[in-house]
């Protein structure tokens, strides 16, 4: 189980830098959603749409630690990237919790929330 999880944030991964909104959309729990660092909120449309102004130029996962459950998974790791939104480049070093849920169609990301790093 705990493969199948790494797997799926490998997937996940991939499929935010490539912008790849098909693979996301199969990715995501309909009830998904994002906590930003700065406290937004985003549904699985929105994370989805994020794209028609959003690209990443990189993105990295380090220190992942992942914890099963019955039926749920929780995915801690860092998360460094670099990215463009509206034109600006960013560079974020941020901590990511993402927490899987196993349903009938199979493994879903049912939500993500990140936390800046500061000095990282």
């Amino acid at each position: 189980m705990i493969s199948d999880v790494h797997r799926l944030r490998r997937a996940f991964d991939e499929a935010e830098l490539r912008a790849d909104t098909g693979a996301l959309n199969a990715l995501l729990a309909e009830d998904f959603r994002s906590i930003g660092e700065q406290g937004h909120v985003l549904d699985k449309a929105q994370w989805i749409g994020k794209f028609a102004e959003f690209s990443y130029a990189g993105l990295e996962s380090s220190d992942v630690e992942v914890c099963c459950y019955p039926h749920a998974a929780i995915v801690r790791c860092v998360q460094r990237s670099h990215s463009t939104w509206r034109g600006h480049e960013m560079a974020l070093v941020v901590r990511a919790s993402q927490t899987w849920v196993e349903l009938p169609e199979g493994w879903r990301l049912a939500g993500i929330q990140f936390s800046t790093l500061s000095g990282a």
